[in-house]
């Protein structure tokens, strides 16, 4: 990706003077291209329960209308992560996480949690981040993830994707305040209690104060609480004036599934622990607990076979990996397990059928890599060291072995 100097420009929702590096439509153009890959990177969208994604489009979209940028292109998704978090992308892409939506209790919360990513969006926050040099990776541009062939905690940053890394990094305290302020600004207009800001951010610093875990790794990581974000919402909302809706009602009947569905997603993260601390009999029985909670759910399917693989049984894998393809046939993350099993299973043209749609969606080390062997068994020297070269810009374990396959073939 090209930055090209855009010279100065006047911040939209402040109305103040800032360097600006990436022009309106570079902006947008990031949303868009980065949006799905982010997701994917997140644990895609969050498909059991579609009714649950409008709710929050609903929500966010009478935001966005009283937004100083309501011409953006807003776009609302709830992610299938337990991890409590809620991110945006520049152009008005945002996305919340079922484990913050579980954690929330009425709309105006909601709303909260919403319009300060839709300040952080309409305030071209990403956009800045990105022109200081915080985020971009040029060696690595265009690649996506590193990721070993046995990797439990997950999908591991290469370095490379962009949108992940606006989505996931630190925001400024000085952005949080202009993002709390405009935002509980957004909420009162669209008649929405503003008191409900200020008791998330009482919430969010008695949880940072007492170390939560699953807090720190998420919505704390990006957006960090502070006893001046509390206060100085407190005062704003005194300000604005007590009152407007709230509802609590609409919340917990529109939020019902999930909250149902969450000791599935208790029980798929346990099993998930347990199979990184090599307690695979332990957690194929958790993982088994879920998929009889929830038995249309791939991420289910997709670790039941990864520890299935884990103990050498490819063939149930196999299995459980076409099953979650099946469920979810968009998420490159499926697709990946699926192709990298049958690779091992020298199953090759299903290996390369998997690997090439994966790596459509989020291009990834070790697909190209992969995809590189398969390319040398059909016989293809030419796309193999096309793959291997792709895969030697990762670096790590993979970009070795590609360095040494690919020299290999020279």
């Amino acid at each position: 990706m090209v930055v090209t100097l855009a010279g100065c420009s006047v911040n939209p929702v402040t109305g103040e003077r800032e360097l600006s590096l990436v022009s309106e439509s570079q902006e947008r153009s990031i949303g868009t291209e980065q949006y799905v890959p982010t997701q994917q990177t997140q644990g895609g969208q969050f498909y059991i329960d579609p009714e649950l994604t409008v709710y929050v489009r609903e929500v966010g979209q009478k935001l966005a209308r009283v937004s100083d940028r309501p011409d953006l292109p807003y776009e609302f998704v709830v992610l299938n992560n337990s991890t409590p978090n809620a991110w945006a992308l520049p152009g008005g892409k945002i996305a919340i996480n079922r484990g913050l939506l579980v954690k929330l209790e009425d709309e105006a919360q909601l709303a909260s949690v919403l319009s300060h990513e839709i300040v952080h969006a309409a305030a071209r926050h990403g956009a800045q981040r990105m022109q200081q040099g915080m985020i971009i990776s040029a060696g690595m541009a265009g690649l996506g993830l590193a990721l070993s062939d046995n990797e439990w905690a997950g999908l591991v940053m290469g370095g490379a994707a962009v949108g992940a890394q606006v989505a996931l990094a630190q925001y400024s305290q000085g952005d949080e305040l202009e993002s709390d302020a405009y935002g509980i600004r957004y909420m009162h207009e669209a008649g929405y209690d503003p008191r409900a800001a200020v008791e998330l951010q009482e919430l969010f610093l008695a949880l940072s104060e007492g170390r939560e875990s699953g807090w720190l790794e998420g919505l704390f990581a990006t957006h960090p609480p502070s006893a001046r974000r509390v206060e100085e919402n407190r005062k704003l909302a005194q300000q604005l004036g007590a009152g407007g809706f709230r509802g609590r009602d609409v919340y917990q009947r529109r939020t019902a599934r999930l909250r149902a569905l969450q000791p599935a997603y208790e029980a798929h993260d346990k099993a998930l622990k347990l199979a990184s601390e090599k307690k695979m009999d332990q957690a194929l029985a958790a993982v088994n607990s879920a998929i009889e909670k929830e038995p249309r759910e791939a991420m289910f399917y997709a670790l039941r076979g990864r520890i299935h693989q884990s103990n050498g049984n490819r063939a149930l894998a196999e299995k459980d990996f076409d099953k979650a393809v099946s469920l979810y046939p968009e998420m490159f993350e499926y697709q990946l397990y699926n192709g990298l099993n049958a690779l091992a299973m020298n199953n090759t043209s299903k290996a390369r059928e998997h690997l090439e749609k994966a790596n459509e969606v989020v291009p990834t080390a070790i697909g190209y890599l992969r995809l590189g062997d398969v390319a040398v068994q059909q016989g293809q020297r030419q796309q193999a060291m096309q793959y291997y070269s792709a895969a030697a810009q990762a670096g790590g374990d993979v970009g070795a072995e590609a360095k040494q396959k690919l020299a290999r073939l020279q």
